[in-house]
């Protein structure tokens, strides 16, 4: 690992202010991995270090400091104005407006005074965006061309601008007022006469987001047309920067660590585990506990209710744990399977018979299947152990059948909760695993009990 390697060879040249040979020793490494030595380092060495990179390499290895570190490094850099403005400038539109928009508003002032005119309005314009919204990941680092424009001309000013683009896999094509009228991938016009126009390149074909669509929707669109690179317009049409696939990824990655965090049954984390306050992680936990819990309680009502049929035949309170926690299980499984697919498009709301059709026919397999396994496991320990007395198997009929009817119940209330919470604009993933065991748990003791009343009625009960 590098920030292993070189540590000891970088504190030496710290401590005897070698920067020269400092920046030559970390110039040949990727980014990313400067910026995992500069994670392991204490604030003063990680400004020192930060320092001494080039103004190139600088800006870069910033863009894959976490939020916290970038925040250090910036606190610690206050005094070297030239630096800090230098670096400001240099990061991508994008990646300077995720910085931003995570400090105090007194912060993002004080920071916006480092940032020349045209870069200031530039971040100005992309934080008055909706938090979650697509334009706060646009980048204005882009080409745009005119259609009148020849191919020759087009590349003129593909060497003039190219060098400080995100991206020059797609060029745009705008017209005179800034409106996006088609994109060209770059392959078409290397294989283009110089002397063809751009226009005569065009299939006036595109695809493009809008400022206001949702990150995780445009998360989708990427998904769905497989796109390294997308335009993104405001709501006249024009051309307002691009979004590429490294942010995608970031927001599927935030995304998805928020579902899982909300499956868990635990309120979604706004920082890392290990930066936030243990104060808030007790607190959105404790919150989802609590409302769990008293979820719970409603399960002790159920077999208060039938606090009859226990005491007459004990012998169905040993399979409480088992009823429960197979419906429990069974509408996990489906809650989680149903989110993750709501989550990336496989399955919408119009799709609701087509789920519940298929969970009416799985549950009933899953359902027999574990009704058969209760079955036999109650008809072996009877037989070799003379376990459940004589009415042992009318037992087995009670405990099969209730998990056939648990096991159902569970798979049809996990697929369909979160489906619901959809349709009322909630987000599904609060429709937890524990919450639909929760629920499951209460409905799977009535049909318990329900069901051993019927079976067992003139014997036991």
């Amino acid at each position: 690992m590098l920030d292993q390697l070189l540590k000891p060879e970088i504190r030496e040249l710290i401590f005897s202010e070698k920067y020269d040979e400092l920046q030559e020793a970390l110039e040949v490494f990727e980014p990313a991995e400067v910026a995992a030595l500069i994670e392991d380092l204490a604030e003063e060495e990680a400004a020192t270090v930060f320092a001494a990179l080039s103004p190139t390499l600088g800006p870069q290895v910033f863009e894959h400091l976490p939020h916290k570190d970038q925040s250090a490094l910036v606190e610690e850099l206050a005094d070297d104005t030239e630096l800090l403005s230098g670096l400001l400038n240099d990061i991508s539109p994008d990646d300077r407006t995720a910085f931003l928009e995570e400090l105090p508003p007194s912060a993002v002032q004080q920071l916006l005074g480092f940032l020349d005119p045209e870069e200031r309005e530039i971040a100005e314009r992309l934080l008055g965006y909706a938090e979650d919204s697509i334009g706060r990941l646009v980048t204005t680092d882009y080409i745009a061309l005119q259609p009148e424009w020849t191919v020759e001309e087009a590349f003129r000013q593909i060497r003039r601008f190219g060098r400080d683009s995100e991206t020059i896999n797609v060029i745009y094509v705008v017209d005179e007022y800034g409106r996006l009228i088609d994109d060209i991938r770059i392959r078409d016009l290397i294989l283009a006469e110089p002397e063809q126009t751009v226009r005569s390149l065009m299939d006036n074909r595109f695809i493009a987001l809008r400022v206001t669509d949702d990150q995780e929707e445009a998360v989708n669109s990427f998904r769905r047309y497989d796109r390294a690179v997308l335009p993104v317009v405001d709501a006249a049409g024009t051309l307002v920067g691009i979004v590429t696939h490294d942010d995608m990824l970031d927001v599927a990655d935030e995304e998805a660590t928020e579902d899982i965090q909300k499956l868990g049954g635990s309120e979604a984390l706004d920082e890392p585990y290990m930066s936030t306050p243990l104060f808030t992680l007790v607190k959105k936990r404790a919150r989802w506990l609590v409302v769990l819990f008293l979820g719970e309680m409603l399960t002790a009502t159920a077999m208060g209710y039938f606090e009859t049929e226990i005491a007459r035949a004990v012998v169905l309170a040993m399979f409480v744990p088992l009823i429960i926690s197979s419906g429990g299980n069974s509408g996990s499984q489906a809650a989680s399977l149903i989110i993750r697919a709501l989550a990336i498009g496989e399955v919408g709301l119009r799709d609701w018979w087509r789920v519940m059709r298929r969970e009416l026919l799985s549950g009933l397999w899953l359902g027999v299947i574990l009704g058969a396994v209760g079955f036999l496991r109650i008809t072996i320990w009877a037989a070799a152990f003379g376990m459940y007395g004589p009415h042992w198997l009318l037992v087995a009929f009670v405990v099969s059948l209730s998990l056939v009817g648990v096991v159902l119940w569970g798979g049809l209330s996990g697929s369909m909760l979160p489906l619901l919470l959809k349709r009322i604009g909630a987000d599904p993933a609060v429709s937890s695993a524990p919450f639909v065991a929760t629920l499951v748990d209460v409905t799977g003791l009535i049909i318990y009990f329900t069901m051993a009343s019927a079976v067992l009625s003139g014997t036991l009960l």
